[in-house]
């Protein structure tokens, strides 16, 4: 499969903007593509409402630099890939094993602190599709 997209053009621009985008604006975007839940999970806080607290603007500065960190990474990676998907299939991707993570699922690569992995897979991804 052929993509339309050029990846180092929307590549750089997923950066771009996960480094950017208010708090609030990273988690506006993966509640809505992820689910505040799976949200939670990856970047590893325990109260899913504490995703919402961060998209309305409630809590607007992340005290542990790993939890920004995973947020701004997962954010970046979901940039990325709705770059060339829709997001039902972006949820999918972050979801199912992948065999470029030694068929992990994303979201769990990224939870474990390995968000560049994720990363590499979605390039991957996006480059090439399935």
């Amino acid at each position: 499969m052929e993509r339309a997209i050029e990846p180092d053009k929307s590549d750089a621009a997923a950066y771009a903007k996960s480094v950017q985008a208010s708090v609030s604006e990273i988690a506006k975007l993966l509640q809505e593509v992820l689910t505040r839940s799976l949200t939670a999970y990856a970047v590893g806080v325990k109260d899913a409402k504490t995703v919402t607290r961060w998209a309305n603007g409630e809590i607007s500065d992340i005290r542990d630099p790993e939890v920004e960190k995973r947020l701004r990474g997962t954010y970046q990676i979901v940039d990325l890939l709705l770059s060339v998907d829709d997001p039902v299939t972006v949820r999918s991707w972050f979801l199912g094993m992948n065999p470029d993570l030694d068929d992990k699922s994303p979201i769990d690569v990224i939870r474990s602190g390995s968000a560049k992995d994720a990363l590499d897979a979605a390039r991957a991804y996006v480059a090439f599709g399935w």
